[in-house]
């Protein structure tokens, strides 16, 4: 391998998408035969600092002999547009948004996804949601849940995070936060370790990364898995202290088919030191061979349900010609919402609504502004919203994530939006408040469900 990379810089453009300018770069093969590759990583990335590490050029320069290319900035970091008031990071689904919107402006209508580190989580947000536009995956170093949990045990123990989170906050910019945690090869490299401090500062501000950790130690898509139907790879490092070899092989083991590659070395900084060699040799042989995208019914949707409170005795007592009349005004503000919200309607169910978004935060908005207007005309309703696998059937839906959003609605409060555990996961960063609603046996659904319902304001 040459000491010095043969890409050039590439040129640095703009996508506008509803959350802000997303800088972006595509770079490696122009041949018409180049498969298509986005990059997703950590929020901690600059596209134009990236290229002054010799190191990180090379990385990129081998990515960019696989095919052709694109990374980008999130919002919020490096030289894409801030987050307004820079108080947290966006919830999964606006920065899966905004990976499409790169995508469509790149020309990428299949791709191959590199999720590295903490960028796995939206590389598998997007496997999921968008299964028909991913050839295939491959997770380096990457998790489905950072903190520990009952059923999660391999996760860091609270007090860990604690800890972690501290010395984030304390030496990001200042001291090379975290390298004797992801990158001991190259910890006592002073020219490595002064340029990795500029490179922080120019990645994320001090005001904002006090979040950052606590962003990604909040975030969960374990429900995801089981949704992902890309062929996927997974690649660990079996000495890895953070992005621990146990976390890459629970993903393996609950997405389907997945392959699980374990290498030697403890370097997991994404694709900035260490021997990433292998690494790459392993992507590139996985995506090699993998031309089409899969063919499916099956995805993950944030499924909307609602109904009208006492619709049958409404009817009798109003009868049928206000009752229609009633129904028109419910049928016209639902829709309305679900236009302003980025909803796709399925149908009216006669006193409801069931529909699908693409993220759980963008249905929990749409539910509370409509029941608040529905309330105004004199109609109460109810709303159960829940994220999981759903089939599509021509203009219709089906499938489990459906009949659980069923009976979530079915024991929401009148005039409430009551979600599902799954929901509440997702929604990290959107501001949105919940209360507990208890664990309940849903009919017909194995097992117990905790709920929560969507906090007034």
């Amino acid at each position: 391998m040459s000491s010095t990379p043969s890409v050039s810089r590439p040129e640095t453009r703009y996508v506008d998408t509803p959350h802000g300018h997303i800088a972006y770069q595509v770079f490696g093969r122009a041949d018409g035969d180049a498969r298509n590759i986005v990059f997703i990583t950590s929020a901690l990335t600059n596209l134009d600092a990236i290229w002054d590490e010799p190191s990180a050029a090379r990385f990129l320069d081998r990515l960019g002999t696989m095919g052709r290319v694109v990374h980008f900035d999130m919002l919020g970091s490096g030289v894409s547009d801030p987050i307004p008031n820079r108080s947290m990071w966006l919830p999964i689904e606006s920065t899966v948004a905004d990976i499409r919107a790169v995508l469509d402006a790149a020309d990428m209508p299949q791709v191959h996804v590199y999720g590295d580190v903490e960028g796995g989580f939206f590389a598998m947000m997007l496997a999921a949601l968008d299964p028909g536009r991913v050839v295939s995956m491959a997770l380096v170093n990457c998790m489905a849940r950072v903190l520990r949990a009952p059923d999660y045990p391999i996760g860091v123990p609270s007090d860990a995070a604690e800890t972690l989170s501290a010395m984030y906050k304390a030496q990001h910019g200042t001291t090379g936060a975290l390298i004797e945690l992801t990158a001991p090869s190259v910890a006592d490299d002073p020219r490595f370790r002064s340029w990795f401090t500029r490179y922080q500062r120019l990645c994320v501000p001090l005001g904002l990364v006090g979040r950052t950790f606590d962003w990604f130690a909040e975030t969960d898509v374990r429900a995801a898995l089981p949704t992902i139907q890309a062929p996927t790879l997974v690649v660990t490092r079996r000495d890895a202290r953070y992005h621990r070899a146990s976390n890459g092989a629970y993903l393996a083991d609950h997405i389907a088919g997945a392959q699980l590659v374990e290498l030697e070395g403890s370097d997991t900084l994404p694709f900035h030191a260490g021997d990433f060699g292998p690494v790459l040799d392993a992507v590139e042989e996985f995506f090699t061979g993998r031309t089409e995208p899969i063919a499916t019914t099956r995805m993950l949707a944030t499924v909307f349900l609602s109904d009208i409170v006492g619709s049958t005795a409404r009817a009798s007592e109003m009868g049928d010609e206000r009752w229609l009349d009633l129904l028109a005004d419910h049928d016209r503000i639902v829709r309305s919402q679900l236009d302003r919200f980025g909803g796709s309607e399925v149908k009216m169910t006669g006193d409801g609504c069931l529909a699908v978004f693409d993220g759980p935060a963008q249905a929990i908005q749409c539910a509370v502004t409509t029941l608040s207007l529905l309330a105004d005309v004199g109609v109460v309703a109810r709303i159960g919203i829940h994220t999981g696998e759903i089939e599509v059937r021509d203009d219709d839906i089906g499938g489990v994530g459906v009949h659980i959003a069923s009976r979530v609605m079915d024991e929401a409060r009148h005039g409430g939006v009551l979600v599902s555990s799954t929901v509440k996961d997702l929604v990290v960063g959107s501001g949105i408040s919940f209360t507990e609603f208890g664990v309940h046996s849903l009919k017909g659904i194995p097992g117990e469900w905790k709920l929560f319902e969507v906090a007034p304001g």
